[in-house]
């Protein structure tokens, strides 16, 4: 299977699979990214739900078994683990060539 076709992540896509190595609802998801990018990420709730729908569809995360009926719980697959692993790699490697180039 062809990884690729999944990156570039956006950034808050990056972070919402960041936050969901840990098990969480959206809400959890919003204050964990927040945090993660040190406040420059704010996710509203329409485009929390949106994103959570699209990682849905392409299987990066799944739903989770909850007792709490209100809130759908949710978690990063071994197929989003996998994709959040390139695109750090991705990551670091623009940073190096950055570094060589004393940007």
């Amino acid at each position: 299977m062809n990884l690729n076709k999944y990156l570039p992540l956006t950034e808050t896509t990056y972070y919402i699979l960041v936050a969901l190595l840990e098990s969480g609802h959206g809400y959890y998801i919003m204050q964990k990214v927040e945090e993660l990018s040190g406040g420059r990420v704010r996710i509203a709730a329409g485009t929390m739900y949106g994103a959570i729908e699209n990682l849905l569809e392409q299987k990066l995360i799944q739903p989770m078994p909850s007792s709490d009926k209100r809130r759908k719980v949710y978690q990063i697959t071994e197929l989003g683990k996998e994709v959040l692993h390139l695109e750090a790699e991705r990551l670091r490697h623009l940073i190096e060539v950055a570094e060589n180039h004393n940007l």
